[in-house]
């Protein structure tokens, strides 16, 4: 029994079994390298589609950013100041704020009643002001988010043709060699594949950048409608004032 388990060893050692091959290139290389013309002008329209996207997406990444940030400089500036016009001068500084765009609207509608002085004479033409501000602001921040939508729905589709194409090609292939083989198949079947999970890439992203930006932009539109009417409350309360101040005065005379 020692004996015979010595020569398994000894036919083991000398006759190793060989490990299996690692493949050191890439899959989806080689897939890229067996697609066919129109895989490749499928995978070149995605491609453009995806930087296209990503250059949307990280431009209003930015921008709503900068936004959200200003926004709550210029609420704290704007509520402890004392008069419009010390706002009015400082709100340059805050100008990616959409906001901002809602004030300057409305102070220039004020200032075109009262000359930049006194209670306003006209409260219904500021409140127009104010909702034509924060309209034009919100149209102006939905500005190419379109593109992202149309390039999420459509993408899946483009990667869908290219997948149809890699079956065709994968049937014709059976057709040339008659029989059903992995060589005569295979080109195609990869061109289905890489199209398919390229279509997916490239609209997953766009779909969910969309949802959030719309999300944002939603949220932006209830604050300056929120700001809106905060600046014309204090507009209200500062025409208040002045008669206020006179029926104390009277008071004090009849005292």
């Amino acid at each position: 029994m020692i004996n015979l388990i010595s020569a398994l060893l000894f036919f083991q050692d000398t006759n190793p079994v060989a490990p299996p091959p690692v493949n050191n290139g890439s899959a989806v290389v080689e897939m890229l390298h067996n697609s066919g013309p129109i895989a490749m002008t499928v995978l070149g329209v995605l491609l453009v589609a995806s930087l296209f996207s990503w250059a949307i997406i990280l431009g209003k990444w930015a921008s709503f950013r900068r936004a959200r940030t200003q926004s709550r400089r210029f609420l704290r500036s704007f509520r402890k100041a004392n008069r419009l016009q010390e706002i009015a001068a400082v709100s340059e500084q805050f100008k990616p704020s959409p906001l901002v765009n809602v004030f300057d609207e409305v102070y220039e509608t004020y200032r075109r009643q009262t000359g930049g002085y006194g209670p306003p004479r006209n409260i219904t033409a500021l409140e127009r002001a104010a909702q034509t501000a924060a309209s034009e602001t919100l149209t102006a921040m939905e500005q190419r988010l379109t593109w992202l939508a149309s390039i999420g729905a459509i993408s899946p589709f483009i990667g869908l043709f290219g997948t149809i194409m890699g079956i065709v090609d994968a049937f014709m292939g059976l057709g040339t060699e008659g029989t059903a083989t992995l060589r005569a198949v295979a080109p195609g079947v990869s061109e289905a594949l890489i199209t398919t999970a390229a279509g997916l890439l490239v609209a997953i992203p766009a779909v969910i950048a969309y949802n959030q930006f719309t999300a944002r932009c939603r949220d932006f539109a209830a604050r300056m409608d929120d700001f809106g009417r905060e600046l014309l409350n204090s507009m209200e309360e500062a025409a208040l004032k002045p008669d206020q101040d006179a029926l104390e005065t009277a008071r004090g005379l009849h005292k």
